[in-house]
């Protein structure tokens, strides 16, 4: 009886294994001639140059920085406006292809990848600064605009854009993943920071977050369909522009280093100067591994030990308030005097050394591949988290230094890892979910700042919970009923 049930289950399972190949072989087949009779529309709107169907520019626009396998899309096109972009939607609509869209595949958790194959849109063509208006404090760009191209445009403005993830990322593919980084906690993430948003959604329509040209500093007119769309991984709509919010250079900047005795003092350090209400524009930890990688990749020559890096901003008197204050409170945990940085050089070398962490990281062991995962944590949890992850690492053999926007409670793992060593690989993965649950357990997030992608849709179900995924489902439902937007993204596909 036992045996003829097994039986049963083996049969049924090989059963649903067979629809589910030839489900996906029809699939391919019906996207391969679809494919081969849009080609020359697509040509028709973007010209000649704006088709690629070569190998390498497939491989390249199939992957990020993350360690998810190459999942190159079956063309790659170069739309140069929101118009093009729309004419391209709609053909891929009434085609059912899926469109990928394309900033400059920084990305950490395989967003880019196309695991439907599909059409991917670069949109790098698409680069221009299109409105500044200084005494507003905002400008509106498009997707090939990078962070550092912009604060490049603005430099004789008095004006900069602060969100600085580390890469070099376009500003859109910065609001549709919900980036942030190392100036977060004085200025936001992009979730705060922009104003509105320019959409194309999966069947050509454009439409304005905001409504068109609109850029108020504050409303409260409607739901809110900018923040919808900032963080949706290009599962909604393809952001074709943003409306971002930029500040006054401040008058004075100054940077410093401290060392502590352990990660508890450093973590503490940060957790007393936030509630002292100190307005600090960066501060980052960095472990004893991490600097000791800064140091040999840098050529930096800083303690081996529990580390941080702050910058403060503002005016010369507010600064020695702020420098004072931050002083006593890291000597009272056994900080080290501050090692300072006052001239733009000397400040730009330590954060690009600080920015460098993940190829210091990769450095430690020459071949290896680099898997960056990162949570959140309400700040009061922070030290628990840092110190229980650092004892996970120890105890599992693990490379993985520990770098992170300490003062929102987002911190990092980079993980150092032999691709090819499946064992190393389990583990790895492993760690990775039980940090990401520790997260949760404290009330955090699986990802603070790189997004969820194809690596963390499990976690995030159990962070939400059922309901909110049907919530989100449903929105993804109502505005790309075919799943054509980045399909396999955010939420995990449903049964069949």
């Amino acid at each position: 009886m036992l045996l003829g049930v097994k039986r049963s289950r083996q049969l049924l399972c090989h059963r649903r294994c067979l629809l589910q190949c030839r489900k996906i072989k029809s699939e391919n087949a019906a996207r391969g001639a679809a494919l081969d009779s849009v080609l020359s529309a697509f040509r028709s709107i973007c010209g000649e140059d704006g088709v690629s169907l070569g190998e390498a520019v497939r491989e390249q626009h199939g992957r990020d920085e993350s360690v998810h396998r190459c999942r190159p899309p079956d063309v790659v096109l170069f739309p140069r406006c929101v118009e093009e972009v729309s004419a391209l939607a709609k053909v891929c609509h009434s085609h059912h292809l899926p469109i990928i869209p394309f900033g400059t595949g920084t990305g950490l958790e395989g967003g880019v990848s196309a695991v439907k194959g599909g059409v991917c849109f670069s949109l790098r063509k698409m680069d221009q600064v299109l409105d500044l208006h200084q005494e507003d404090f905002d400008v509106t760009v498009e997707p090939g605009v990078t962070r550092k191209s912009l604060n490049a445009y603005l430099r004789d403005t008095g004006l900069w854009f602060p969100v600085d993830p580390g890469a070099d990322a376009s500003l859109c593919g910065m609001a549709a993943t919900s980036a942030s980084g190392t100036n977060a906690v004085r200025y936001g993430t992009m979730r705060e920071n922009v104003l509105n948003l320019e959409v194309v959604l999966a069947d050509g329509t454009v439409i304005h977050t905001a409504g068109k040209g609109r850029r108020p500093r504050k409303t409260s007119a409607g739901y809110n369909l900018t923040n919808l769309f900032v963080g949706s991984e290009g599962t909604l709509g393809v952001i074709t522009k943003t409306t971002l919010r930029l500040y006054g250079i401040p008058e004075a900047m100054v940077s410093a280093v401290c060392s502590f005795p352990s990660v508890q003092a450093a973590v503490d350090s940060t957790v007393q100067i936030l509630q002292a209400g100190v307005p600090i524009a960066r501060i980052e930890f960095l472990d004893d591994v991490m600097i000791d990688a800064c140091n040999r990749f840098s050529s930096l020559s800083y303690p081996v030990t529990p580390t941080l890096f702050l910058e403060f901003h503002g005016s010369e008197r507010s600064l020695e308030e702020q420098v004072n204050i931050t002083e006593d409170i890291t000597q009272s945990n056994g900080g080290s005097d501050f090692q300072w940085a006052r001239d733009a050089q000397t400040r730009e070398r330590l954060w690009k050394a600080r920015h460098d962490a993940w190829y210091a990281a990769q450095a430690l062991r020459p071949g290896c591949k680099a898997y960056a995962t990162d949570v959140c944590v309400p700040l009061s949890r922070l030290p628990q988290i840092v110190v229980e992850t650092k004892e996970d690492l120890i105890e599992n053999g693990l490379t993985g230094p520990i770098a992170g926007h300490v003062g929102d409670g987002n911190f990092h793992c980079l993980m150092v890892l032999d691709p090819s060593d499946p064992e190393e690989l389990h583990r790895v993965q492993l760690f990775a979910e039980r940090l990401a649950r520790r997260a949760l357990a404290m009330d955090g997030t699986c990802t603070g700042e790189h997004g969820v992608g194809l690596g963390k849709r499990v976690l995030l179900r159990e962070e939400v919970g059922h309901m909110a995924i049907q919530v989100m489902q449903d929105l993804k439902d109502a505005l790309d009923p075919k799943n054509l937007m980045n399909p396999g993204k955010i939420l995990q596909p449903r049964e069949l």
